[in-house]
């Protein structure tokens, strides 16, 4: 059983779906979570994770309040993220910049301020939430595809950086997941996705929060710079 007891853990994007799940999951192992979302949008994750004996922080200058709070930090998960879909012809630079801004500058912020601790400590997991589309790529998501691979870039990339203080950084590139944003899919495009996944099911958010898991363990310890693709065989 994954062990993660006295690891500091903090999850972007943690008020619902994938994010919920991922801090549910830490927690559960054991980790003190700090859960951010925008504004108010976390808080019934973190009544929850406090159930669990975990603790919650505020978004705002997070990471120096987790330091300061805890003493270190020993995972970050960047899973904040948003879609604005469009034709690129129809794409206005508004949106392009927000899905960039959200999905990736934020990941590129928030590692840069966990790597001191970290290297300090000689230790720690990053773990960033990708998509089978940064991989794929998808009409209609240049700039969600764009911020998507580029974390994956950013993360193998950082990896190399750190490797040598103990600290891995590694991807998990979910597929077609049971979201409050794939609830919004029409069902006939849905159906043709779901086509598409051999294992002929959408995966759950609990699929990609013990991905996670694994990822932020002792038992990942030699595994770095590496896309872990949860997707049921959609994109091999």
């Amino acid at each position: 059983m994954i062990d993660l007891t006295g690891r500091v853990a903090l999850v972007t994007g943690a008020s619902r779906g994938i994010g919920r799940a991922i801090a549910m999951k830490l927690a559960g192992q054991g980790a003190t979570v700090i859960a951010a979302a925008r504004g108010q949008n976390a808080a019934k994750t973190v009544e929850e994770i406090a159930a669990l004996g975990s603790d919650a922080g505020a978004a705002s200058a997070f990471v120096s309040n987790a330091v300061e709070k805890h003493g270190r930090i020993d995972i970050l998960v960047n899973n904040a993220g948003i879609a604005k879909d469009q034709l690129l012809l129809r794409m206005d630079r508004a949106e392009w910049d927000e899905v960039i801004a959200t999905n990736l500058t934020a990941a590129f912020a928030l590692t840069q301020a966990v790597l001191k601790p970290m290297i300090r400590q000689r230790a720690g997991r990053i773990i960033c939430i990708s998509s089978v589309v940064g991989q794929s790529g998808n009409a209609g998501q240049a700039n969600y595809a764009a911020s998507k691979a580029g974390l994956i870039g950013f993360a193998k990339s950082i990896a190399q950086e750190v490797a040598s203080r103990n600290v891995t950084v590694n991807v998990v590139a979910p597929g077609l997941i049971e979201t409050d944003m794939t609830r919004l899919i029409a069902e006939n495009a849905k159906d043709q996705w779901q086509a598409r996944i051999p294992l002929k099911r959408m995966g759950t958010p609990d699929d990609i929060a013990w991905a996670v898991c694994f990822l932020a363990s002792d038992e990942a310890a030699y595994i770095t710079g590496q896309v872990l693709a949860v997707n049921g065989g959609m994109y091999m």
